[in-house]
């Protein structure tokens, strides 16, 4: 996102009412970061090919993002030629420093 870019109207969201105050704009709309999230499974499941996928999830800030990508990568598991074993673990992080 460049410095000059405005973003999208907070109007066009919906937005809880504790952060109406808070938000100028929205530069990334949820669905476009649901799209991206899908597009990173499939590109997760065209580079692991048939090996194992160990998914390691860091807690806390991360267990959405984590839960919607496992979502993807399992549909895409269902729905696809050939099933890929996949492991699930978490850790916490005391420092990202």
């Amino acid at each position: 996102i460049r410095d000059e870019e405005s973003g999208y109207n907070k109007n066009l969201f919906c937005i809880p009412k504790h952060y109406e105050e808070d938000l100028e704009s929205v530069f990334i709309p949820h669905g476009l970061i649901l799209d991206r999230t899908e597009r990173l499974a499939r590109d997760i499941m065209q580079d692991m090919g048939s090996h194992h996928i160990v998914a390691l999830c860091v807690l806390k800030g991360g267990y959405k993002f984590f839960a919607d990508l496992l979502d993807h990568i399992k549909a895409l598991n269902q729905n696809g030629d050939r099933s890929v074993p996949i492991s699930v673990d978490f850790v916490k992080i005391k420092s990202y420093c």
